[in-house]
């Protein structure tokens, strides 16, 4: 009788033998894909986290960039920051590109989708001469723009105006409201082939029997538009506004390029206010400060964005 107890015993044992070798097995794979994250990390600390804890710190001495001789000054950066007039019109100029890049894209780049979603005679190379000035460097399309606008009378723009309708030649970098105009018409050229792009890949994305069905219960070509086709892309407009606002509350190589910033502060940008005092004024303790608010403002406009664009999505969808 003895016998088959130990054999039951013996063909028990493997059991808990399995389940610690699959419980090592999924602690081994669980570690080895933690490693993977290791240069992730690393890559992210070396950075990102490093890089903004010293310009926090930064941000309350008077850092020069060149002395290593460091003295705490407090929150008098951040007093001057907010009173600087080059600054404050830098802030008021970026508000005013990015709001203005994000409204005109977005109400340019929709009904070009959907124009580019219908069936046409060359269609794809009308779809790529659209998308053809996102391919370029914006520093290199700032440049060219910028001959093209010149002031002068032997810019193009005012050569083609004088020689059609023998009007101008026209200030258009010069004059104050005009420059501003001038930045943001060429951010809307360059940028909004690229959006209608974004838009048309989810336009292809909706079902034709929706509109098939509209079509059939009577809805004319503008309601199916504002009722259906708007609605739809709801997600790609989220996207779209996301990217045109976290861009241009950072952008600098466009005005820079078309204007220097001027005339005076007219087209002055926040990042052109943190480079120009940090690295060519040597005053890098008052830049981390205008770093730092700055960074703070686009988290808060970022969170803002994603929280407002979820609760529209929930109520549209």
């Amino acid at each position: 009788m003895s016998t088959p107890l130990l054999t039951r015993t013996e063909a028990a044992s493997p059991a808990p033998v399995r389940a610690e070798r699959s419980t090592w097995a999924r602690a081994r794979d669980t570690s080895a894909n933690q490693l993977f994250l290791v240069p992730v990390a690393l890559v992210f600390i070396v950075l990102l986290v490093i890089p903004l804890t010293q310009t926090f710190y930064w941000s309350f001495t008077d850092f020069t960039g060149y002395s290593a001789d460091v003295k705490f000054v407090g929150l008098s950066n951040y007093h001057k920051v907010l009173t600087d007039p080059s600054m404050l019109a830098g802030l008021g100029f970026t508000l005013a590109y990015t709001i203005g890049t994000a409204v005109l894209i977005t109400a340019c780049a929709i009904p070009l989708a959907v124009v580019l979603n219908k069936k046409f005679f060359g269609r794809n190379f009308v779809r790529s001469v659209f998308f053809f000035p996102a391919i370029p460097s914006i520093a290199i399309l700032g440049l060219v723009w910028g001959y093209i606008l010149s002031p002068l009378g032997s810019g193009v723009l005012n050569s083609v105006l004088q020689s059609l309708f023998h009007a101008g030649p026209y200030p258009w970098l010069s004059d104050d409201t005009l420059a501003r105009l001038s930045v943001i018409v060429v951010a809307v050229w360059g940028g909004a082939g690229w959006h209608a792009m974004l838009y048309l890949a989810y336009l292809q994305s909706i079902p034709a029997d929706y509109y098939e069905v509209a079509t059939i219960d009577g809805a004319s070509a503008r309601q199916q538009f504002f009722h259906l086709t708007l609605p739809l892309l709801t997600p790609a407009i989220v996207i779209s506004n996301f990217l045109l606002m976290t861009g241009g509350l950072k952008v600098f190589d466009l005005p820079f390029t078309l204007t220097k910033g001027g005339p005076g502060y007219s087209t002055y940008t926040i990042t052109q206010s943190i480079i120009t005092s940090g690295v060519a004024q040597g005053r890098y303790g008052l830049a981390s400060a205008l770093a730092v608010l700055f960074t703070f403002a686009v988290a808060l406009v970022a969170v803002a964005q994603l929280w407002a664009s979820r609760r529209i999505e929930r109520r549209v969808l």
